[in-house]
């Protein structure tokens, strides 16, 4: 499974502890959080997906990670939570990815992330009410995600062509609530900064 061809679409919802807009964003990793440090946590609905012949549609993810300074200095924490309907090839499959030792988009996880804190079989659900993103592991996480709107009360906020690596348009968010425990954190992040993308990933 080392060069496999792999590739995923959908949307992801990420919620953090920064308490106005990611500068990480932006900055590319060369400003740091703005409580010194990163907490957050991300969902992960893929629409089609696959890795070589093993199929990834249809399945949900959540993703947390630690950063205890700025993102482009590494020894991040992390741990995966897999669907439950996943198969077995499909969570060997994404855990390669999710650590970066598929190569391409995530392959950077491979370097930063210092401490991985493993890998959790669990029910997923990925819902959009509204606007809002609605992200739920039962007594995991508890999040619900809105955009924010522009000067066009009907358009959402939205940077575009940016470097990020996660993707280049990001829907800028508020988090509505945002309840994570698990790995030996209890984290509540309502009303502080997330973002919704596009989920367009691929390697090696």
């Amino acid at each position: 499974m080392t060069d496999q061809s792999w590739a995923m679409k959908g949307e992801l919802v990420l919620s953090c502890n920064c308490t106005v807009f990611c500068p990480c964003v932006l900055s590319l990793g060369s400003h740091p959080p703005t409580e010194g440090y990163c907490q957050t946590w991300a969902g992960f609905r893929i629409d089609a997906g696959h890795f070589g012949e093993v199929d990834l549609s249809g399945l949900n993810l959540g993703l947390v990670m630690e950063i205890p300074g700025y993102m482009s200095r590494g020894n991040w924490t992390a741990g995966l939570f897999i669907d439950k309907r996943a198969s077995v090839y499909a969570v060997k499959a994404l855990t390669k990815i999710f650590t970066g030792k598929a190569g391409g988009t995530t392959s950077l996880l491979s370097i930063l992330v210092g401490k991985f804190l493993g890998v959790e079989q669990v029910p997923i659900t990925y819902e959009t009410r509204d606007k809002t993103r609605v992200f739920q592991i039962p007594k995991i996480i508890d999040g619900a995600v809105t955009p924010i709107p522009g000067k066009d009360r009907e358009k959402d906020t939205v940077i575009t062509n940016s470097e990020y690596w996660i993707a280049p348009e990001i829907i800028v968010a508020k988090s509505d609530k945002s309840k994570m425990r698990a790995f030996g954190r209890n984290w509540n992040f309502a009303g502080r900064s997330a973002e919704i993308c596009k989920l367009d990933w691929r390697g090696p």
